[in-house]
């Protein structure tokens, strides 16, 4: 039957309007696939938006936090003032020494910061020999439907610890850490208390886990110094951590994301280490890098935007590695003085300390630290290597900066009865 001309005329305008409507939204859907955090945005939680484009938060309330550096001294410049950040901690990885901070124990959202822990445990079961590499991890459901930013692993993948770390360290994803968890504790409840335990272990004594995943929950938190700790020990006992940070994308199943950490593509001294967002943390970055051939962990938490933050990253750590420095105060078998004694039979030992000792010092201090040596041991009856001996003191300006023991560098003898007589004459002529 032949269509009336007025009803033709509407359907094809109600057809092109269609598709004006539609045209939008084809193309969102092509970027969504070429783009997978953007997908991610769509799901409210930790770092659920492309970081490129993500929506900024709320700029910080209240007063803003004042730096201050318990390293410096007077002739230090102060720590820069960050009034777009919430708090923030420079640290030395090497020697602990907080170098600059601000509103350093301020209690906050830790978002996927909180993936450092599930990361650590990870890598604790590794070298435990409990989990493998190469091992096949089953993806539960409550793994494949974690909300807020994944790796996109399903129900039927077939993902290896390896690529879960590295899905989890670069996607932020949190299904990723939901698997993690499940294959260590058997679910994410008990993966929490591991995570609790160990958090009191560290001394993380302002950090609360409710999950794996940082996905927002009112009872959990954490702060900068805790951050920064949590890394430290991380940079000690899983180095390997880095491999994996260090990356600024990574592809599973065909899909490419870009690493949230915004600092890699800035700075290529840094090479970690985890990044975290949601409405409630702001922009959250904990970055370390190698400056002046010394290791740094900045952490900046609550930035309105990636950008913000990555610029508050970039300034403290070029504060810390202008105005600081590490010292090498005294390495194992490095003779710092001599003992003197007629009770030892060459009459004298070679004194040094049995362990490296390296400080953070103001950049102008390093070389004007003093040292003295006071014995306190009984030598005679001999000495022998590694025995300690007394302490050395070191101090700059008239302050105490680190107290060594004093240990003998080799064995020496207690001197013979002909050799003490021999002495006694020469003494007396």
């Amino acid at each position: 039957m032949p269509m009336n001309t007025s009803i033709k005329r509407t359907l094809l305008a109600t057809i092109a309007i269609g598709a004006i409507i539609a045209a939008p939204f084809s193309a969102q859907a092509a970027k969504i696939h070429a783009k997978p955090h953007a997908a991610a945005s769509a799901a409210k939680g930790t770092e659920g938006a492309d970081p490129e484009k993500a929506t900024a938060t709320p700029m910080p309330t209240g007063p803003v936090p004042v730096p201050d550096s318990p390293t410096a001294d007077k002739n230090t410049p102060a720590p820069p003032t960050l009034p777009d950040m919430t708090s923030y901690v420079l640290m030395d990885a090497t020697t602990g020494a907080i170098l600059a901070e601000a509103a350093p124990n301020l209690q906050v959202a830790p978002a996927s910061l909180t993936k450092l822990m599930t990361a650590h445990i990870t890598y604790q079961a590794l070298h435990h020999g409990s989990l493998k590499l190469d091992q096949t991890v089953p993806v539960s459901p409550a793994a494949w439907h974690a909300g807020g930013s994944r790796m996109f692993i399903d129900t039927t993948s077939a993902v290896t610890v390896d690529q879960l770390l590295h899905g989890l360290s670069i996607d932020s994803g949190n299904d990723a850490a939901v698997a993690l968890a499940e294959q260590i504790a058997g679910s994410q409840s008990a993966f929490v208390q591991m995570m609790t335990k160990d958090a009191a272990d560290m001394g993380l004594t302002n950090t609360v886990y409710t999950n794996a995943t940082g996905l927002p929950d009112p009872a959990m938190h954490t702060t900068a110094m805790d951050v920064a700790k949590l890394s430290r020990i991380i940079l000690q006992d899983e180095p390997e951590f880095l491999d994996i940070s260090k990356q600024q994308s990574y592809n599973f199943n065909n899909i490419t994301q870009a690493s949230w950490n915004p600092v890699l593509a800035h700075d290529s001294t840094v090479d970690g280490m985890k990044t975290g967002l949601t409405d409630e943390s702001g922009h959250c970055i904990d970055a370390t890098a190698v400056r002046g051939g010394r290791r740094l962990i900045a952490v900046v938490m609550g930035g309105p935007t990636w950008h913000d933050s990555t610029a508050a990253i970039e300034s403290i750590l070029n504060y810390g590695e202008k105005f600081f420095t590490d010292v090498t105060l005294a390495s194992p078998g490095t003779q710092i003085d001599t003992l003197q004694s007629s009770a030892l039979d060459a009459g004298q030992v070679a004194v040094g300390v049995a362990q490296a000792s390296v400080i953070t010092l103001p950049a102008d201090a390093a070389g004007h630290v003093q040292h003295s040596v006071a014995y306190t041991t009984d030598v005679s009856n001999g000495v022998t290597k590694g025995e300690v001996l007394g302490t050395i003191n070191y101090t700059l300006d008239g302050k105490t900066i680190a107290t060594l023991p004093a240990v003998a560098l080799a064995d020496a003898p207690a001197a013979s009865w002909s050799t003490k007589l021999s002495r006694a004459i020469k003494k007396m002529l």
